[in-house]
C-alpha cells in the first residue's frame, strides 16, 4: 500500500516481510482477527475486545473501537501489529459498516505514526495486515485508498 505505510494488503498465500512488522528493539503485541467471525458489528467488536483484551469499559461501538485502538496502553507493548485474516469475508453485505471498520484502522494507524512524546521522541507504531484471497486483494486496497481519500478530504 503506497499511501499509508502501517496499512499492508497482503493475499492469504502471500509472504510479508517479517522486518516490516517486527521492530529491532522493545516488545511487541501481535494480534490475530479472522473476518470469517465478523459477521456484522457487533462480532466485529467482540473480535477486537477478544484479541486485543480491550478494558471492560470498552464501549462496543465505532467511537469506541477507535479510541481504543488510539490508547492499547493495557497490553504493556511497545509495538503492535493486527492481522485480520480473510479480510475479505468482514461485514458481509454491509458497505457502511465495512467502511467504518477500514476508516477505524486508517485512523488509529495514522494517530500512532504521527504521535509523538513531549521530548520529541516517536511513540511506538500499530502495523495492520489484511490477509485475504489474492482474487480479493486489489478491490480491499481500492475501498481503502477511497476510505483514506474520504477521510482526508473531510
Amino acid at each position: 500500500m503506497h499511501f499509508v505505510p502501517w496499512m499492508h494488503v497482503v493475499p492469504e498465500q502471500g509472504a510479508l516481510s517479517v522486518d516490516l512488522l517486527l521492530p529491532m528493539t522493545g516488545r511487541t503485541y501481535v494480534a490475530r482477527l479472522d473476518g470469517r467471525e465478523m459477521r456484522d458489528a457487533d462480532e466485529v467488536f467482540r473480535q477486537f475486545y477478544d484479541r486485543l483484551k480491550l478494558p471492560d469499559y470498552f464501549g462496543w461501538n465505532w467511537d469506541a473501537l477507535a479510541d481504543c485502538l488510539r490508547d492499547l496502553k493495557w497490553l504493556h507493548a511497545d509495538h503492535h501489529v493486527l492481522i485480520v485474516e480473510s479480510a475479505h469475508e468482514a461485514l458481509p453485505g454491509d458497505v457502511a459498516g465495512r467502511r467504518l471498520l477500514l476508516r477505524t484502522l486508517l485512523r488509529a494507524g495514522q494517530g500512532w505514526s504521527s504521535t509523538r512524546r513531549p521530548e520529541g521522541v516517536d511513540l511506538s507504531g500499530l502495523v495492520v495486515v489484511m490477509s485475504c484471497e489474492a482474487s480479493s486483494v486489489s478491490g480491499l486496497r481500492e475501498q481503502l485508498r477511497v476510505c483514506w481519500e474520504e477521510r482526508a478530504a473531510s
